[in-house]
């Protein structure tokens, strides 16, 4: 079997991140919606707060990774989140998902990024390991939002 492979995401690769990008969200219950999917057009176009790969096995999309670029005084500057991380099932519990995110922090670094956030689902058990063995922790704070715009509903 081939190594996986991680390339950075290209506007030549949309179609394929939003098919992986539909399946992450499908499965997290949320359905990727139209904001959704201009943002990822956005980010392989050159948004400058928001950089994406694909991860690749034999030329195949098989996962994507979302890193964004944010700005805190708590954290003495530059803090980011992955947004998305997502492999499709048969290439889960392999090592790929410790790759990837190994491949993120790495790149968090090359940002500048100072804290790396993120958001797992309570009863993704898997990913809530793979995220506590890599240190990550949960910071005993609610992530809160308010949508501004009328296309960003609460769940």
């Amino acid at each position: 079997m081939t190594a996986p492979r991680i390339d950075p995401a290209g506007p030549d690769d949309i179609e394929p991140l939003l098919d992986l990008a539909k399946r992450f969200h499908g499965e997290e219950g949320r359905g990727l919606d139209a904001a959704g999917e201009a943002a990822l057009r956005g980010i392989v176009s050159g948004e400058p707060l928001a950089r994406c790969w694909i991860v690749r096995r034999a030329d195949r999309p098989v996962g994507y990774l979302v890193l964004t670029v944010g700005f805190s005084v708590e954290y003495g500057g530059r803090d980011g989140f992955i947004d998305d991380l997502y492999l499709v099932e048969s290439e889960r519990g392999h090592g790929v998902g410790a790759a990837l995110l190994e491949f993120a922090i790495g790149a968090a670094r090359e940002f500048g990024i100072r804290t790396l956030h993120l958001e797992v689902d309570p009863l993704n058990d898997s990913a809530s390991g793979l995220y506590r063995s890599r240190g990550f922790f949960e910071n005993g704070r609610r992530l809160m939002q308010l949508p501004l715009v009328d296309d960003v509903t609460p769940p």
